[in-house]
């Protein structure tokens, strides 16, 4: 089973997708399950796992629902609010269905870079533990060290790291980012996506080679057993077409044992977030 890890749908508005500059016009209209089911068929793909580009209950909601009507996505990683009250309820909710996977918070928009240290959030991943699902942690290289601190309070929970927390590909800077991933990745409970990528390189002059750097960092700290391949569909379109940006990790790992790439390209998403085959 090949599996793209992670990928977003969205019906564009300016409200809700405020983030998307002027410089990110491609990004400026509907992305849905149609357009991405295209693209995972060009490179061979069996299904996905959509992850919420909206911090309401609302989009959880919506992408459980797009889930229940195509089979190819395979899991949704939603949003809930680990601060509320109610989190525990929320997740009462949502666990019910099959295809909810995990939960995400776009930790690196906090005004705070130590948000995910705050009691009121803590106080969320402490009832997260209860249901054995996995939490995306999306940040930035400055908040690798204190989410290191997070990975560690919780050795029982299923992380993930997002997009390998955004290096500073454009410019070519690896430190210390480098140092930094291979402290947290020597946490066995967290995992990391090989996603994200191009949106940190130079968008109009990329080369495959700026990416290897950063790869060969994040292969030698995970290993292939917790590693996956994900696009950021549509993201990624802002500088690269899907095939390209998912061959840059399949090119990659072509002569790994078939072991190896059945792993990142599907196995390990299959296991890490308990996906179910029809």
């Amino acid at each position: 089973m090949r599996i793209d890890a992670h990928q977003h749908f969205w019906k564009y508005n300016t409200s809700d997708y405020s983030w998307i500059s002027d410089q990110m016009e491609v990004l400026k209209r509907d992305f849905l399950p149609d357009n991405l089911f295209q693209e995972l068929k060009g490179v061979n793909f069996d299904g996905s796992i959509a992850v919420q580009a909206r911090q309401s209950l609302e989009e959880t909601r919506w992408l459980l629902g797009i889930a229940a009507k195509h089979e190819f996505v395979r899991g949704v990683v939603g949003w809930i609010d680990l601060c509320s009250e109610d989190s525990e309820k929320q997740l009462d909710e949502f666990t019910e269905n099959r295809k909810f996977a995990g939960v995400r918070h776009v930790l690196q928009d906090e005004p705070d870079d130590r948000f995910m240290l705050s009691d009121s959030f803590l106080k969320g991943l402490d009832i997260l533990g209860k249901y054995n699902i996995v939490y995306e942690i999306l940040i930035l290289p400055k908040h690798l060290a204190i989410a290191d601190k997070l990975v560690e309070r919780y050795p029982g929970q299923k992380f993930v790291l997002d997009h390998i927390a955004k290096p500073l590909i454009k410019d070519g800077i690896i430190s210390p980012w480098k140092e930094e991933i291979q402290k947290l990745a020597r946490h066995p409970n967290l995992s990391c996506k090989l996603s994200g990528m191009v949106t940190e390189a130079d968008w109009k002059v990329w080369k495959t080679e700026d990416f290897v750097p950063y790869l060969d960092v994040v292969f030698e700290a995970f290993g292939p057993s917790r590693l996956m391949i994900g696009s950021d569909w549509p993201v990624c379109t802002v500088s690269s077409t899907y095939n390209k940006t998912m061959n840059l990790v399949i090119d990659y790992i072509k002569n790994f044992s078939q072991t190896d790439r059945d792993m990142i390209m599907g196995n390990n998403a299959m296991r890490i977030y308990k996906l179910q085959i029809p």
